[in-house]
């Protein structure tokens, strides 16, 4: 689901704006000089064309003068030596402005990707590095990982090669305009510069409002990728529910939302270039008309006006650009926000002991698999518990089976064992080791496990076993297959073990996924093993094979099984009975049924048929 962290409200401004830009401009330093070349190429580009304007003024001038004098005296004529010598000078000017500006925009495209391509892989990188209690509906969405990882770089890509270039020529521009437009006429350069404050005004009212839209509509992107994400996977159970009607009532109010901010967005930001061109035609306007007085009194050449008329249609063009720069910068500066704060997010792999963040200070190499739970309590968040003082001891080598309704704290007493959170009170020791004081990585090089959910890769079956074990060969990838009773349905596939699974495993059904989950955790052979309802997808008669796998993969291997049948854990050593977080009963299985209790109930429900009732919080929770 959408956590709220994922969701920024319509109408919510950037945080810090500026924070933001000088982060990103820190982010791009090692690309300094590549970035220093591309504006002095950009600034040298907008130079030479500056300089156009005025070389042809005089090769007007030439012109204008030649024609009259003949005109008037019949002698004379334009000089064309010295008019072609101008216009060559003239086509140097802007082939040097052209290479110039392709240079600069050669140079730029290879930052921009190298700048897509580094964050992509720092958010990948990020996503194998944050607690999974990011994405448990508290944080962030993983639709929403997925728009700021392709939508936001993306955007943030173009707003960088576009905007950051645009914004500084747009300034050189300026700049020497106005420069050159003072060396032609003080009183038309004058007239001209009124047109600036106008243009403010105007820019800074607009960008005022249009901000908040443009985060709005980044935000709200990313919510409508994640429904999407969401309906799409489950969309099989949507049509099994009949709920397609509800799926697309709650799609459509998300794209409103989308529709909403991205109207307003684009709506402001469209108003900017028919302000400004307004602005800038008045201006136009007032030049040629004091100019043609100008002229008529003498106070300036022909040439000169031609040139001025010039310069101030490339006076007021970078201003208008400036208008849609601003708005690149702010849909800029929303998407860098959005990708600095995942990245920003707490990442698994800072290990904390205590409050105070002290590293890991153990190694834990290869254990035995002796596992000791000492008064354990957690919680998923800070106001419930849902583990209250647990405590047992495993001994190396045996087989603990955890059963219970619904609810009672079987997955999460794994979740907890392998560190994907960490406790809140008490101890949990691995060969004595308390786990917060070894890294997280060192302690799950010791474990193996097969989840209810089969997760499979698009690849071939042989990389999915191998998974388990990189470095295993083919022969130890295919013997692993024969022990979990895989090897039959492999070899009626085309291309046995080099058979392409699909996105989603979509080609294999659910009982060959999960057998294949199994080969993966008999190919790593690790101490411990964790089998979370590892035969709860398959028919009877795979499930006694996949039994017997387990049976010999278990032995001498510390192992976890959890399971709601119970036929599959009768050969344990140990059975634990929870309901809502402690242990109600243990003991073998024999001596359960013995003493009449939960757990024999809970068995004769499951053989006798015999309807055993469950409060609704019992029934109903988290694991």
């Amino acid at each position: 689901m959408h956590g709220p962290g994922s969701h920024m409200a319509s109408g919510e401004k950037a945080r810090d704006f500026s924070g933001t830009i000088r982060r990103l401009v820190r982010y791009l330093g090692i690309y300094r000089v590549g970035f220093i070349a591309a504006l002095c190429l950009a600034m040298a580009s907008v130079v030479f064309s500056v300089v156009g304007p005025k070389v042809l003024g005089e090769a007007t001038n030439i012109l204008f003068y030649g024609i009259q004098t003949q005109s008037a005296s019949g002698e004379g004529g334009i000089d064309f030596a010295k008019m072609g010598s101008i216009l060559t000078s003239l086509l140097m000017i802007y082939l040097a402005s052209s290479a110039a500006s392709g240079a600069q925009n050669w140079i730029m495209s290879g930052i921009t990707q190298k700048v897509v391509y580094r964050m992509r892989g720092e958010i990948a990188h990020k996503i194998s590095c944050v607690p999974l209690s990011y994405f448990d509906g508290q944080s962030i969405s993983k639709g929403d990982v997925l728009s700021r990882m392709t939508n936001d770089v993306d955007t943030l890509s173009q707003s960088l090669n576009q905007g950051v270039t645009q914004l500084i020529t747009s300034v050189t521009q300026i700049v020497g305009v106005a420069v050159m437009m003072l060396t032609i006429s003080v009183p038309l350069a004058g007239l001209t510069f009124v047109t600036l404050p106008v243009s403010a005004i105007i820019l800074g009212i607009l960008i005022k409002y249009s901000q908040r839209y443009f985060v709005a509509q980044q935000a709200e992107l990313g919510i409508v990728n994640g429904r999407v994400e969401e309906d799409f996977s489950g969309q099989g159970v949507i049509q099994a529910f009949n709920q397609t009607d509800r799926a697309i009532t709650s799609f459509d109010k998300d794209n409103d939302q989308l529709y909403t901010s991205a109207w307003k967005s684009q709506f402001l930001s469209g108003l900017m270039q028919p302000l400004m061109s307004l602005v800038g035609n008045m201006g136009y306007v007032g030049v040629v008309v004091i100019g043609t007085a100008l002229a008529a009194g003498g106070s300036i050449q022909p040439g000169d006006i031609q040139s001025f008329i010039q310069y101030v249609r490339n006076f007021t063009q970078p201003i208008a650009q400036l208008a849609t720069v601003s708005n690149v910068l702010q849909q800029m500066a929303a998407c860098a926000e959005r990708v600095f704060e995942f990245l920003d997010a707490p990442e698994e792999d800072v290990d904390i002991l205590t409050e105070a963040k002290e590293p890991a200070s153990e190694t834990l190499g290869n254990v035995r698999g002796a596992v000791s739970f000492k008064d354990v309590s957690f919680g998923y968040r800070t106001n419930e518990t849902v583990i209250h003082d647990f405590s047992v001891d495993v001994a190396p080598g045996q087989t603990v089976a955890i059963v219970g309704p619904t609810g009672a704290g079987k997955t999460t007493l794994m979740k907890l064992l392998l560190r994907f959170y960490d406790i809140r009170s008490g101890k949990l020791l691995v060969d004595g080791h308390d786990i917060r004081k070894v890294s997280r990585s060192g302690l799950r090089k010791n474990f193996a496990m097969v989840l209810q959910d089969s997760w499979l890769f698009e690849g071939s079956i042989r990389e999915n076993i191998r998974f388990g074990q990189p470095s295993a060969s083919d022969a130890e990838v295919e013997s692993a297959a024969r022990y979990a009773y895989c090897e039959h349905f492999i070899n009626t596939l085309p291309g046995g073990y080099d058979f392409m699974i699909s996105e989603g495993a979509a080609n294999i059904s659910q009982g060959q996924r999960q057998l294949l989950t199994i080969a993966r955790a008999v190919l790593a052979n690790r101490p411990i093993l964790i089998l979370d309802e590892a035969t709860s997808n398959v028919d009877t008669r795979t499930e006694w094979h996949i039994q017997h796998a387990m049976d010999r993969l278990m032995a001498h291997r510390t192992s976890f099984v959890i399971a709601h049948r119970l036929s599959t854990i009768r050969d344990a050593d140990l059975i634990l009975v929870l309901h809502d977080g402690d242990i109600v009963e243990k003991g073998t299985h024999d001596e359960l049924l013995a003493k009449g209790g939960f757990y024999a109930n809970l068995y004769q429900s499951q053989f006798d048929t015999v309807d055993l009732q469950f409060s609704p919080t019992t029934e109903y929770g988290r694991d």
